[in-house]
């Protein structure tokens, strides 16, 4: 049977983006909108919140997903005002510098919350509501490549991507007698809001050099991962993690000499 293109829609569907007030979070909800879904934002900052909401026709929601009463409690109105969730992306994260022999045990705590405690309680709220309804649906949740290699000064905030990682996978296992699939996303060098503060033309040229595809991502890139994910073309797919990073994770540290071209492993 051939596909049918309307599988690609979600039209109908009620999905909450966590974090998505900016960058990446607010790509896949901007995403999700175009097609089809009434979209919840669960994020932190008030006014990005409320712009996001406008801007996808949504319902924003000032949420701490690292706190399980606000969890809660965001579920609870999306329900009443959207329906029943059947997509979720656990998109909300932070980082900063965490050297193995400097971490504090406040900042590691700190780093998992906000990079892996939400994806368990995100992920266990909304997944309740969808098997006590008897709803099939799609979990995604935004990991890192840093999830699946050494980052040399990043070490609690790799080990909570990795953390995300091997969660999808056993997630995925509990979740599919119940219809409800999960899947994460590993971006790497991704042009967002934040990135592109902090970097120069040239910054970002350099950067783009360590990249098989020679540039950064785009944030709809990863919105249109997450829509496939989302959406009824993926329904054989779960347990998975898809790497939106023009090649990166394939290199394995190989990189194209600025200049030859010629690909190379490690300093020349």
């Amino acid at each position: 049977m051939a596909i049918d293109p309307g599988a690609a829609l979600l039209t109908g569907r009620v999905a909450v983006v966590t974090g998505g007030g900016s960058g990446i979070g607010r790509g896949i909800a901007e995403g999700f909108m175009a097609f089809g879904a009434r979209v919840a934002i669960w994020e932190r900052d008030p006014e990005t919140c409320a712009s996001v909401a406008e801007a996808v026709d949504g319902l924003g929601i000032v949420t701490d997903v690292r706190e399980s009463t606000d969890v809660d409690a965001a579920l609870a109105r999306t329900v009443a005002e959207l329906g029943p969730v059947s997509v979720l992306v656990n998109n909300a994260g932070g980082v900063f510098a965490s050297p193995l022999l400097e971490t504090s045990e406040s900042g590691w705590d700190a780093l998992y919350r906000a990079n892996l405690r939400h994806v368990l309680l995100c992920t266990q709220r909304v997944a309740r509501v969808m098997v006590e309804r008897r709803i099939s649906g799609s979990i995604i949740n935004v990991t890192s490549i840093e999830g699946v290699r050494a980052a040399p000064g990043y070490a609690a905030y790799a080990a909570a991507k990795a953390g995300v990682v091997n969660y999808t996978r056993t997630a995925a296992l509990e979740l599919a007698p119940h219809g409800i699939r999960v899947n994460a996303l590993a971006p790497d060098f991704t042009l967002t809001e934040g990135l592109t503060a902090m970097s120069t033309p040239d910054s970002l040229e350099r950067a783009g050099r360590m990249v098989p595809m020679g540039r950064a991502g785009h944030v709809d890139e990863m919105a249109g991962a997450a829509v496939f994910l989302a959406s009824d073309m993926a329904s054989y797919v779960t347990g998975q993690t898809i790497h939106v990073d023009g090649g990166t994770a394939a290199a394995g540290g190989w990189y194209p000499h600025p200049e030859t071209g010629v690909y190379t492993l490690g300093p020349s």
